[in-house]
C-alpha cells in the first residue's frame, strides 16, 4: 500500500509518497548494494541499462541481472521505450521514491499536511529545475524598463507569481532569492545555468539569445515577432494568444536545462501560464523524459471579459 513520509529538514517539513510493506519479502530486492546504487541513479531521472553500467562502471550484463530483480519485485519499471542505434533501449524508473516496513503497534497520529502530490511527468519536466524539494534554478522575467535592442518594458513579470505559487504547492523551497530579471543574468553571464524564462523575445532578452535552439521558436523576420513556428508540424502561429512551454538542454552548458514558458505576446504568455500550472496533465500528456521538448497552446476568454481564462493544447 501507498503511505507518505513525513521529514523535517533544518524546521521545513517535506512529504512523498512511498511503499509501505509488511512482508520484508517484498523488499529483497533491494537488499544488495550494487541495486542500491542504481536504484539511487534511476531516481535522478529515466535511464536504460547501458548508460547506468556506464555511469556506475560495471559491466553491462550485471545491469542487466539487477534490473530484472528490481522488476521482479515491483521496485522499478519501464516508463519509455526509445530506438537507440538500431536496439530499442528502454528506460527505467522507481515504481515510487521510498520504502518501508511498517510493524504492528505504535502511536499512530492524525496531522494536517496540505501538500499536493507531484505527478512523475511533472517530476521528470522540472528535472534539473527542481530537485528534492528545491528550486535549483532561476525564474527569469523581463525588465520593466527599457532594455534590449528594441528598447521595450516587459508587462508579464508577474506572472513568475503564478509559477511561484504553483511551485510553492509541491513543498518547492528556494536556497537563494530565485527570480532575477534578464538584464541582470545578462549582464552577470549566468546564462549558463538552470533557468526558467517567463516571456518571448521582444520583452526577455535571454529567451531572445535562446530562440534558436527551440524545437518550437519566433520567427525573427519581422518586427515584433509576433509568429511561432514549430519545427514538429511545420506549421506557423502568428495569433496573439498562442503560447509556449518548452524544455530544452542549456546549449551554453549541457550539463544544465531551459524551460520556456511565453506567448506570442503578453495575452499569449498568460495562456502559457495557465496551461502550465491548471492544466499540467495535458500539457504533460506527450511528454516522456525528452531533454529537448516543446508544446503550444491556445488561450480563450471563455467568459467573455476580455481576459484569457482557458486554454487547449494544439500540439
Amino acid at each position: 500500500m501507498n503511505a507518505r513520509l513525513l521529514k523535517e529538514k533544518n524546521g521545513v517539513l517535506y512529504s512523498k509518497t512511498i511503499k509501505l510493506e509488511n512482508d520484508p519479502e517484498n523488499l529483497k530486492g533491494l537488499l544488495n548494494n550494487q541495486r542500491w546504487k542504481i536504484l539511487k541513479l534511476i531516481t535522478e531521472r529515466p535511464i536504460y541499462p547501458a548508460q547506468i553500467a556506464k555511469r556506475l562502471k560495471i559491466h553491462e550484463q550485471k545491469v542487466y541481472y539487477h534490473i530484472r530483480q528490481l522488476e521482479m519485485n515491483g521496485i522499478i519499471k519501464v516508463v519509455s521505450k526509445v530506438e537507440k542505434k538500431g536496439a530499442l533501449a528502454k528506460f527505467y524508473a522507481p515504481t515510487t521514491y521510498g520504502f518501508a516496513l511498517d510493524l504492528p503497534g505504535g502511536d499512530e497520529k492524525t496531522i494536517d499536511f496540505p501538500k499536493s502530490n507531484q505527478s512523475g511527468k511533472l517530476k521528470q519536466f522540472l528535472y534539473p529545475h527542481m530537485m528534492n524539494g528545491r528550486l535549483n534554478s532561476t525564474i527569469v522575467v523581463g525588465s520593466p524598463d527599457p532594455h534590449g535592442p528594441r528598447q521595450v518594458r516587459s508587462r508579464d513579470g508577474h506572472y513568475a507569481i503564478e509559477l511561484g505559487l504553483f511551485l510553492g504547492q509541491y513543498g518547492v523551497t528556494a536556497k537563494d532569492f530565485c527570480a532575477r530579471l534578464d538584464v541582470d543574468i545578462k549582464a552577470e553571464n549566468k546564462i549558463n545555468e538552470n533557468l526558467i524564462l517567463v516571456g518571448g523575445i521582444l520583452t526577455n532578452i535571454i529567451t531572445k539569445e535562446l530562440n534558436p535552439y527551440l524545437p518550437i521558436r519566433y520567427l525573427e523576420d519581422k518586427f515584433p515577432y509576433r509568429s511561432i513556428f514549430s519545427e514538429v508540424t511545420n506549421k506557423t502561429y502568428p495569433d496573439d494568444n498562442i503560447g509556449i512551454i518548452s524544455k530544452i538542454v542549456n546549449p551554453n552548458n549541457t550539463e544544465k536545462s531551459i524551460i520556456l514558458i511565453a506567448g506570442n505576446t503578453n495575452g499569449g504568455t498568460k495562456a502559457a501560464i495557465i496551461a502550465f500550472t491548471r492544466y499540467t496533465d495535458k500539457v504533460l500528456g506527450k511528454y516522456s523524459g525528452e531533454d529537448n521538448w516543446g508544446c503550444l497552446v491556445r488561450g480563450f476568454d471563455m467568459d467573455g471579459d476580455g481576459k484569457i481564462d482557458s486554454v487547449k493544447v494544439l500540439e
